[in-house]
């Protein structure tokens, strides 16, 4: 760091580094001071520390923020002008540009404080000439504004921060404000989110003060209501472009199309461009008072994306002679900056400078009106204090010529007056009176926007009966108040709207209407279901395993099952003589074979529509069958285990398993099934079934088994039995000879387990023609597998392998 030695005479004497001029300037006995955001947006300078920086660039016009920075001067002609009012006395001012950035509002502070004229004034010497100051819009600014004026004890008067921290008299004791708290708005915005059941909403905040408390504020008043806030995001304080569309991309992606937006004008203007840009519409948006009367949101590109936005603005007031004051100003410096002679009021106004004199409904014009007008009676009340009664020590009263801020900061805490019909005073907190109207964007005869007031905030109301709104007057961002719904469609009216503004919802599937603007839809018939467009009811769709792709799969399945076990039944009776055949028990053989063509066939039962006989058929015929066929093989397996396990001489077991008595067998173990089958049939039949509760809109033709204990019963007898041969079989399993049927046999019934075993759940799960196809599926695939492990290998040593069919290679007593 370097620093340079000044000479004494140097030392001593206060040099001012830079200079900053105000707007507007006017000499008068009490110089009072005025910000105004007259330019939106800025440009920063280079800052790279090798040279002294630039002034901040400010770009933007406002006509809005001019206007205000004129009504400021109407309003101290009219003061001065006054026989009332601050008689033989005039007020002063210096009116400055903050550009809405509070570098540049900290700036014109400091050049205030210096007094009218920064290259006259004394330097470094005495109190500042300046008794208050009227600023600024935004709170960010203002709460800098507060803390540099708070040392010299200047009041400062805000006419638009609302920021409830501004409330706060030990950070800031010399801020007052003509606009309400933002406590009041934000109880007011979660008032209109439960009033219109607006329970899915976003928020959407700037980079300020003014945001955070706001947003902090909301949330405390939706504790305990059904409002839930979907997504909170910042606008950032400098604008950056790739955040402003991600931002936009979770507002699009969103469910919630109501989005609460406390921002200020400046941050709003950029961030709509590009969300416009995106072609985004159906967004409801509820506006706080900082940009729900901004001026530059009125043309026509707007109102496609922000048509329809309600909020709550500042209260309207009336200035009479502010229209015609706006004609005859010296417009000084702005906007291009030159000094332009005094308007004529036949000049054509440019379109984007219309707002400029927009006087039909001033709101924060009216402000910074009432704002003059409370340092004027103030001032008043001040200069009429008497010796001896005066408010200050020892009942003195401030002298005339030498009057102090904070004088009259004291009486501006007093102060109460009228204006325009309407009371204004402070509270202890330096607030005003709460009172917001509601404002709704709609479109004007050109096609811009219109501010529409359709209702009011008195918070001076008792609690839950402040807010009153003129419903029938307003226009939705979506489309609440349709012309028509179409046939298809039913009316649901929203909640706490008019009877005119509904929505158009589809009728449910099932349900009708045939005509336009239907109250509701009506129910198709039994047998009936909507069509796609919802307008007319047609039969219902009714589906069965049908000969089609998979019912002719299943078709050919099983014919080709049963060709094949008649080839091999063929083939057995043909070399019927032979070793394999005689000594695998022919006759059992043939029995198997029949059975196993029965099975093959009678999956055909499954398909088709569903009649009383084939329902009664299904389910008896298989389990007859199978039950038939698996006597036989039970029997073949008796037969197998008592010829090898009769070693002793003279044992005759052999004579209790001679043919009739495998008859006898083959005939009891069949019978029991035929007495399920029988006493099934007669109590409770299957029978067919309309089911309609699986898929309504179709009806599947099934067939019902009548009773579910016969059902399992049946099929768990055949389990018993197909249980009971695997046994038999895997006892047998290792007894002498080259071909021991007994493997052949547990390897048919591992399938035939393994198959049934995955059948149940799978038919339990299945609907309809898809249960009836997984059944069918099952007979086959377990008919395939005992046909192939038990006649497969026999069939192979019969026709290529015939050298092999003797009773000696079987017996395993031929020598090699």
């Amino acid at each position: 760091m370097t620093f340079i030695a000044l000479p004494p005479s140097a030392a001593n004497v206060c040099k001012l580094q830079n200079n900053y001029q105000p707007g507007f300037v006017a000499k008068g006995d009490y110089i009072i001071g005025g910000v105004f955001p007259i330019h939106y947006n800025q440009e920063m300078p280079d800052l790279n520390s090798t040279y002294r920086p630039p002034p901040v660039k400010c770009n933007g016009f406002d006509p809005r923020a001019f206007r205000w920075a004129q009504t400021m001067r109407l309003a101290v002609e009219e003061i001065n002008h006054s026989t009332e009012l601050l008689p033989n006395y005039t007020l002063g001012y210096k009116i400055f540009d903050s550009c809405a950035y509070p570098l540049t509002g900290q700036r014109a502070a400091l050049a205030m404080l210096n007094g009218l004229s920064e290259d006259d004034s004394p330097m470094c010497s005495g109190a500042s000439p300046l008794l208050a100051v009227i600023g600024e819009s935004g709170s960010a600014l203002s709460i800098v504004l507060s803390r540099i004026l708070q040392p010299f004890r200047i009041p400062l008067i805000s006419y638009f921060s609302s920021c409830a921290c501004l409330s706060d008299r030990r950070q800031y004791p010399t801020f007052f404000r003509v606009i309400p708290n933002d406590d009041y708005q934000v109880n007011a915005i979660a008032q209109l989110l439960v009033r219109f059941n607006w329970t899915w909403v976003g928020l959407v905040r700037g980079d300020r003060e003014y945001g955070r408390f706001a947003v902090e504020g909301l949330l405390r008043e939706l504790q305990g209501t059904n409002v839930c806030v979907a997504y909170q995001v910042i606008i950032p304080l400098l604008y950056n472009r790739q955040r402003i569309l991600e931002i936009i991309q979770v507002m699009q992606s969103s469910l919630a199309k109501v989005v609460v937006v406390f921002s200020s004008e400046g941050e709003m203007a950029p961030f709509l461009r590009d969300y416009m840009m995106q072609n985004i519409t159906g967004i409801q948006w509820v506006a706080s008072e900082a940009w729900v009367t901004a001026s530059v949101f009125t043309g026509s590109e707007y109102f496609p994306y922000m048509g329809g936005t309600i909020g709550f603005g500042i209260r309207k007031g009336h200035i009479s002679r502010l229209s015609d004051y706006l004609l005859t100003v010296n417009p000084q410096m702005y906007p291009n900056n030159l000094l332009l002679p005094p308007c004529s009021g036949q000049e054509s106004l440019l379109e984007q400078h219309s707002a400029y004199m927009n006087t039909s409904s001033p709101r924060v014009a009216y402000n910074v009106y009432k704002a003059v007008y409370a340092i004027a009676h103030s001032l008043h009340n001040l200069l009429l204090c008497q010796p001896g009664s005066g408010p200050f020590q020892n009942n003195s009263c401030a002298s005339r010529d030498n009057i102090q801020p904070w004088q009259l900061q004291y009486y501006l805490q007093e102060v109460t007056f009228n204006i325009a019909g309407e009371e204004v005073n402070f509270d202890l907190k330096g607030d005003s009176i709460p009172y917001y109207d509601i404002i709704n964007w709609q479109r004007g005869t050109g096609g811009n926007i219109e501010f529409v007031n359709v209702g009011l905030f008195d918070g001076t109301k008792p609690a839950g009966k402040e807010l009153v709104i003129q419903e029938d007057r307003i226009i939705w961002a979506v489309s609440v108040c349709s012309t028509s719904c179409h046939p298809g469609s039913h009316r649901a009216v929203r909640h706490r709207e008019p009877v005119c503004c509904f929505d158009c919802v589809p009728c449910d599937s099932g349900k009708i209407s045939n005509q336009t603007n239907s109250i509701e839809c009506t129910f198709c018939p039994e047998d009936f279901w909507s069509n796609k467009d919802r307008t007319a009811c047609i039969p219902k769709k009714v589906e069965f395993l049908a000969y089609d792709s998979l019912g002719i799969a299943l078709t050919v399945t099983s014919v080709v099952g049963a060709c094949l076990t008649i080839a091999v039944f063929a083939i057995f009776v043909y070399h019927r003589n032979t070793a394999i055949v005689r000594v695998n028990n022919s006759e059992l053989s043939f029995f198997i074979l029949f059975a196993l063509t029965l099975c093959f066939l009678c999956s055909l039962v499954f398909i088709g529509e569903p009649s009383s006989w084939s329902c009664m058929l299904r389910h008896t015929a298989f389990s007859i069958t199978f039950s038939l066929c698996f006597s036989c093989i039970l029997g073949k397996t008796l037969v197998v285990l008592a010829a090898f396990t009769a070693t002793r001489p003279g044992d005759n077991i052999m004579k209790w398993l001679g043919p009739k008595q495998q008859r006898v067998i083959i005939f009891s173990c069949t019978v029991v099934q035929v007495v399920i089958c029988t006493a099934w049939l007669i109590d409770a039949p299957p029978f067919p079934f309309q089911n309609t509760q699986y898929e309504r809109s179709k009806i599947i033709l099934e067939c019902n088994v009548g009773s579910s204990l016969a059902f399992w019963c049946v099929l768990g007898y055949i389990g018993l039995q197909a249980c009971l041969c695997f046994v038999l079989a895997f006892l047998a399993r290792k007894l002498p000879g080259n071909f021991n049927e007994a493997k052949f046999i547990t390897f048919s019934m591992l399938i035939f387990c393994a198959v049934w075993l995955a059948f149940i759940p799978a038919y339990i799960s299945s609907p309809g023609n898809y249960a009836d196809a997984v059944e069918s599926f099952a007979i086959l695939a377990s008919s395939f597998g005992l046909l192939f492990c038990m006649f497969a290998p026999k069939c192979y040593i019969i026709l290529l392998k015939p050298e092999k069919n003797t009773k000696q290679h079987l017996m395993g007593k031929d020598n090699k």
